[in-house]
């Protein structure tokens, strides 16, 4: 770290760790997510003790204190970042714009410390699969620098990661709308249909579509379509991803259907929203 990006000629402060050995946490100056595969960990993180087991998260910041005193056949990757990584970055030609002011609020709140977010947020047996594919991708771009977009790339994975992570960390007893909501921040970029979600918990539409009502004010493919066009709004600000890429990414099968969807939604169209949110950020 920084890794030196070799199309743009920048240093870009990450670093993927593909085997990471547990001594040196945490890593100064830098957010770090730690992906425990196999085995465990046992220590002290913030002096209160924790076991961590595979499959397992571990989220740093540079101000925790963390001991790791037990390593049972502990196998993990990392993925480091500073704190300004979260911070948009464009490209116009040769010139450079760094907005300090359109950041990354995904997943701040897996670093911040108090009662609630200790850390360690859950990991369940259905959302273990898509992290580990999009971390496994996220280690790969890191690598391999393949165009001079991997950077978005990058932000791409970090953002879906965060954003399961977090809504993981929030989630308590799992009620019907828990079980359906893990399934959509797991699935999101895959053709859904009702029928998926009521199959999750064992529901008729009615039923499920009236929990959702309850709880988020929507029906269930609605919310579906709320939480897509969330994570697609977040990729539109931070990264420069085309919208066919954003469409696809967020389980939208066409840009059109994509465009109209956020249009309807957002009262604007995707490349207006991007537009909008960073100049927005840039005159403030």
């Amino acid at each position: 770290m920084p890794q030196i990006d070799r199309h743009k000629n920048r240093t870009v402060d990450i670093e993927f760790v593909a085997a990471e050995d547990f001594n040196q946490l945490p890593y100064p100056e830098r957010y770090t997510l730690i992906f425990i595969t196999n085995g465990s960990i046992s220590g002290l993180l913030n002096q209160r003790p924790i076991k961590i087991s595979a499959p397992g998260i571990l989220c740093l910041s540079e101000e925790d204190t963390i001991e790791v005193f037990d390593k049972q056949q502990a196998f993990g990757q990392s993925f480091c970042f500073h704190p300004d990584f979260f911070n948009t970055v464009r490209f116009t030609g040769a010139q450079e714009l760094i907005s300090t002011k359109v950041r990354i609020q995904t997943g701040l709140s897996l670093f911040h410390r108090n009662s609630t977010h200790t850390g360690v947020p859950p990991v369940t047996d259905k959302a273990y699969p898509q992290l580990f594919e999009w971390f496994f991708v996220l280690g790969t771009e890191v690598y391999a620098q393949s165009d001079e977009l991997w950077v978005c790339r990058v932000k791409k994975y970090l953002i879906q990661i965060l954003e399961l992570l977090e809504k993981l960390d929030r989630q308590g007893e799992q009620s019907p709308v828990d079980i359906v909501l893990e399934f959509i921040y797991t699935n999101y970029s895959d053709k859904i249909s009702l029928i998926d979600l009521t199959n999750c918990v064992h529901l008729n539409r009615v039923s499920l579509n009236k929990l959702f009502q309850e709880r988020c004010g929507c029906t269930a493919m609605g919310y579906l379509v709320q939480y897509r066009l969330k994570v697609a709004g977040d990729l539109l600000t931070h990264t420069n991803m085309s919208l066919n890429e954003i469409a696809r990414s967020t389980g939208f099968e066409y840009d059109t259907y994509f465009i109209k969807q956020f249009t309807a939604k957002r009262g604007m169209a995707p490349t207006a929203y991007r537009n909008a949110t960073r100049e927005h950020a840039a005159s403030i």
